[in-house]
């Protein structure tokens, strides 16, 4: 079975493979988790701009979470064999019997279904008829109501004051390039999370630089064709 250590590492890959005994506390994982970690280590403190480095966050991201890229072109059918052979390892679970799941519906019909915002309610005094008239006649006077064009409306307890949209440029793509790779990250253990956000930011910025050279291929495509 794959190590904690190494699955923390996101190199559980090599325990799947590895053809030494399944004993733990052995001296061979004991070589394997101290070199990983080192590996791990270089790679998470190496320069974003380093293409081999990337190349190296990629592939740890990859094997860390098969699931995640298994559909990829180049490594896909690696990573599904990796999954095939830790569902081979896991234990087989039985599947709940009838009496299992009456169970748990019978639990769920004991519990108490009645809601805070339930319970306010019950609590008016006029949930089941309306207020005397002398009620609905202070209520209303409380009202301010205004004229407009097409109806009315209720006039504000205070100004509200306007917003000004004069610095939304529009889209901030290192925000939801962070926020996108934060969600990659939020399955993988915390040793690996940096290494993914990274990668996970690198593949969009080199996606959505791709989009635009494509953009800019057409866009001269269209105007030769309007110079002809």
């Amino acid at each position: 079975m794959p190590r904690r250590a190494m699955k923390d590492l996101g190199f559980q890959a090599c325990c799947l493979r590895c053809d030494a005994k399944d004993v733990a506390g052995s001296d061979r994982c004991r070589s394997c988790i101290t070199h990983h970690k080192k590996v791990r280590d270089l790679i998470a403190k190496a320069p974003q701009s380093d293409e081999l480095f990337q190349l190296a966050r990629d592939l740890l991201a990859m094997a860390a979470s098969p699931n995640r890229y298994d559909h990829d072109e180049a490594h896909g059918p690696v990573l599904r064999e990796q999954q095939r052979l830790a569902n081979s390892m896991a234990e087989t679970k039985p599947l709940p019997s009838s009496e299992d799941i009456g169970q748990v519906f019978a639990e769920q019909a004991k519990r108490d279904k009645t809601s805070v915002v339930q319970t306010i309610g019950n609590q008016n005094p006029w949930k089941n008829q309306l207020p005397p008239e002398d009620v609905l006649e202070r209520m209303a006077d409380t009202l301010e109501m205004e004229d407009i064009e097409h109806g009315v409306r209720t006039i504000p307890s205070r100004p509200i004051a306007s917003v000004d949209r004069s610095d939304r440029l529009g889209e901030d793509r290192k925000m939801v390039d962070k926020i996108e790779a934060e969600r990659a990250a939020s399955n993988v253990v915390e040793p690996l999370k940096e290494v993914v956000e990274s990668a996970t930011i690198a593949q969009r910025q080199r996606d959505r630089a791709g989009w635009e050279d494509a953009q800019s291929e057409v866009s001269e495509l269209l105007d030769d064709d309007l110079d002809l």
